[in-house]
C-alpha cells in the first residue's frame, strides 16, 4: 500500500485535510477507493499527526468524517456544539454539513496523531475553508 507524505501550510486548502497557521502537519494519504454500492462517491483515508500546540483553521469536509486517535489528545468542536476532548483509543464524529470550528493537539509537550476515513463525492475537495460555496 502506497503512502504518500504531505506537508500543510497556512494557504493550502485544495485538496489537504486541514489548513495550520505557521506550523505544518504532517498529512499522510493511506487509501482512497471508489465506491460503486455508494455511485459517485469515494472513501479517503488519512494519517493526521498534530506537532505539540498544533491548531487547524476552521473548515469543513463535506464528507463524512470518522476520527479515531492513535496517540494523544486532541480537541475537536464543530459549530453549534460544545467542545470535544477525544483520547488515544476514543473516536469523533463530523458531519457533510458541521463547520469544524477547532481541531487542536491539547498538549504543548506531546504530538497527537489520528486516522480519519472521509466518505465524499469522487474527486471533491478533502477540505473547504469556511465561505467557500459547495
Amino acid at each position: 500500500m502506497k503512502t504518500t507524505p504531505i506537508k500543510l501550510f497556512a494557504g493550502i486548502a485544495c485538496g489537504a485535510f486541514v489548513t495550520f497557521g505557521a506550523h505544518a502537519a504532517d498529512v499522510k494519504q493511506l487509501m482512497s477507493k471508489p465506491l460503486p454500492e455508494l455511485p459517485g462517491s469515494e472513501a479517503v483515508m488519512l494519517e493526521v499527526s498534530y506537532p505539540p500546540g498544533e491548531k487547524d483553521r476552521a473548515h469543513r469536509h463535506d464528507a463524512h468524517a470518522f476520527v479515531y486517535v492513535l496517540e494523544g489528545t486532541i480537541q475537536m468542536q464543530l459549530q453549534g456544539k460544545s467542545m470535544t476532548t477525544v483520547k488515544a483509543g476514543e473516536t469523533f464524529y463530523e458531519g457533510p454539513d458541521d463547520v469544524h470550528l477547532i481541531g487542536r493537539n491539547a498538549s504543548n509537550s506531546e504530538p497527537a496523531r489520528f486516522v480519519v476515513i472521509l466518505i465524499k463525492k469522487q474527486g471533491a475537495a478533502v477540505v473547504k475553508p469556511i465561505g467557500e460555496a459547495k
